[in-house]
């Protein structure tokens, strides 16, 4: 008896967030206003480094591209293709996950947009930059789960194999699903033609390229210096890499954005009203799928919190990549960054002081 106690304390100690996820929210806060700053003091320069694209009118832009880069190949390092076959002996849960993300996420979120910016926004908001933000909405919620499920699995004590398990395997559908999903979707619920050689252009940049380039630097380098180096070593130092570029991305998207910033400041706070029902909507379906399969709870809480959460770097480099770094397509991406923090620390909450619902045991998940 006496051997259980310390374990059951350990369990109920608070985890905290790192200094940099704590904060988030404030940081793109003082990105935004860095970089609203500089797109209305220096226009110039923020015309030169929207026009500096990959190739004529593609819409790819070399900067942010390149920061881009430096944050989803760290993610891409972390998937383990090898865990993937392991999903056959706990199917209950990454089949809840799959349904929410792929056939409920995409088009509950495509059927808001549709419903809050084609008509119940429609005296606040034009109809180009309704389209332009459905479109934008839709491409966040094709694009599931980020690094960031990681840190919140943590907080919620969600089994941290398992989770890599879900994330690794929503990556890999997004090859799949991504490009045909945001085509159908975008031109069934706005005006808006997306283009598909720029969409599929898009998917090989920011995904096939890094995760071959993830899979196989895993491989070597975890023949050449062992898991424990690999996990404890070399992820932990792109960290800082990491962080850097997610800032300094969002600073140049704000510049881009200025004059629609300082002009339309309220259709922010109308983009964020569909969002944030469709995240605590899917992470509710998923929980809830969850607990009536009778799923252990470190299986259930990271599902729900995938099902809320988006792959925003993704959204971003696709929604410029389509209609350009200063479009409301881009500008709805980048809200989905603005909620994310406090949203997702509201679903650890709840997840939290319900796991209790659930069973413990996930040996038969």
């Amino acid at each position: 008896m006496s051997s259980g106690a310390p374990a059951a304390r350990a369990v109920t100690q608070p985890k905290r967030l790192g200094l940099f996820e704590r904060w988030l929210s404030l940081w793109v806060a003082l990105c935004m206003v860095a970089g609203i700053t500089l797109g209305l003091q220096a226009p110039g320069l923020t015309a030169w480094l929207r026009g500096f694209e990959f190739g004529r009118d593609s819409h790819i832009n070399v900067p942010i591209a390149l920061l881009l880069w430096l944050m989803i190949y760290p993610m891409m390092l972390r998937i383990d293709l090898a865990s993937v076959l392991g999903v056959r002996r706990r199917p209950r849960g990454i089949l809840v996950t799959l349904f929410v993300n792929w056939l409920v996420k995409p088009f509950s979120m495509a059927l808001l947009g549709w419903l809050f910016f084609k008509h119940l926004f429609q005296p606040w908001i034009e109809p180009a930059l309704a389209d332009q933000y459905v479109a934008g909405v839709i491409i966040l919620a094709a694009a599931p789960c980020t690094a960031m499920v990681f840190v919140w699995s943590y907080l919620t004590d969600g089994d941290p194999a398992y989770t890599l398990v879900q994330v690794s395997l929503n990556d890999l559908l997004m090859l799949i699903f991504f490009v045909p999903l945001v085509t159908f979707l975008v031109a069934s619920a706005s005006g808006l033609t997306v283009p598909f050689a720029v969409l599929l252009y898009s998917v090989l940049v920011f995904i096939v390229v890094p995760l071959a380039l993830g899979s196989a630097s895993r491989a070597l380098f975890l023949r050449a210096r062992g898991a424990d180096w690999f996990e404890k070593r070399f992820l932990p130092a792109f960290q800082p890499v990491t962080t850097v570029a997610l800032l300094a991305t969002l600073v140049l998207i704000f510049a881009f954005q200025a004059d629609n910033l300082v002009t339309r400041f309220s259709h922010v706070l109308l983009i964020a009203v569909p969002i944030l029902i469709q995240v605590y909507f899917n992470a509710g379906l998923a929980y809830s799928l969850m607990h009536a399969l009778r799923v252990p709870y470190d299986v259930a809480a990271p599902g729900a919190l995938i099902g809320a959460s988006n792959f925003f770097e993704l959204a971003v480099a696709t929604a410029i990549a389509l209609y350009g770094p200063e479009s409301g397509a881009a500008l709805a991406t980048v809200v989905g960054v603005l909620i994310e923090v406090p949203v997702m620390l509201s679903v650890c909450a709840v997840c939290n002081r319900t796991r209790d619902w659930f069973p413990a045991e996930a040996a038969t998940s």
